[in-house]
C-alpha cells in the first residue's frame, strides 16, 4: 500500500475514489468553466456598451478569478491524497495520453485566468473589486492588452477542445472500457 503522498498516477493505490475535496473542487471548477463560457458567449446577445453586456463580461471575469483562486487548492488536494487505481489498469500509451491531457487542463486552468487578468490590468489599469480596485503593476498598454486578449481567445478555444477530449475519454472509459475512471470522481 502506498503512502498518501505517492505519485498521483500510481495504479497501486487502493482508495476507490478521489478525496472528497478533490471531487468537490473538480465539479465546482467544471461548473465555473461552463459558466465562464456561457457568460462570454452571451455577450454577443447584447448591444456594446449596454448594462447587460457589461454584466456578462464582468461575470466572465469574476468567474475566471474564482477558477484561478481554486487552482492551487485543487492541485494541493490532488497531490495530498492518493490517486485511486484505475481498474483494470491502463496500458502505458493510454496512461501517457491521460497524463498529457491532465497537464494541459491544469495549464489552461492556470493560464486562462492569468491572461484575462493581464488584459484588464493593461487595458483598465486595475481590477475592480467591489468598491476597491487592485492597481495594475503594469503601465496601460491597450495594444498589448488586445494581443493578449486575442491569445486568451485562441487558447480558450483550444481549451474547449481539450475539455471535449477529456469528456469523450471519460465516456469511453465508462461505457466501452467499463473501468472505474468516472466512478473515482463521483
Amino acid at each position: 500500500m502506498s503512502s498518501p503522498g505517492a505519485h498521483p498516477n500510481n495504479d497501486a493505490q487502493t482508495s476507490p475514489r478521489y478525496s472528497a475535496t478533490s471531487r468537490r473542487l473538480h465539479w465546482l471548477m467544471a461548473v465555473l468553466v461552463v459558466l465562464a463560457y456561457i457568460l462570454i458567449t452571451s455577450r454577443s446577445w447584447f448591444e456594446k456598451g449596454s448594462d447587460p453586456r457589461l454584466f456578462v463580461v464582468q461575470g466572465h471575469f469574476w468567474v475566471g478569478i474564482a477558477v484561478f483562486a481554486l487552482v492551487l487548492p485543487r492541485l494541493l488536494a490532488r497531490f495530498a491524497s492518493p490517486t485511486p487505481a484505475i481498474v483494470p489498469a491502463l496500458n502505458p500509451l493510454i496512461r501517457l495520453a491521460s497524463q498529457v491531457t491532465h497537464i494541459a487542463l491544469y495549464g489552461f486552468l492556470l493560464l486562462q485566468p492569468l491572461m484575462g487578468m493581464l488584459v484588464v490590468f493593461l487595458e483598465r489599469g486595475g481590477i475592480p473589486l467591489g468598491g476597491l480596485t487592485l492597481p495594475s503593476p503594469f503601465e496601460l498598454n491597450p495594444h498589448l492588452a488586445h494581443r493578449i486578449e486575442d491569445l486568451h481567445i485562441t487558447v480558450g478555444t483550444a481549451f474547449y477542445y481539450v475539455i471535449a477530449l477529456h469528456i469523450a475519454a471519460v465516456l469511453w472509459h465508462h461505457f466501452l472500457r467499463r473501468d472505474n475512471v468516472l466512478k473515482r470522481m463521483i
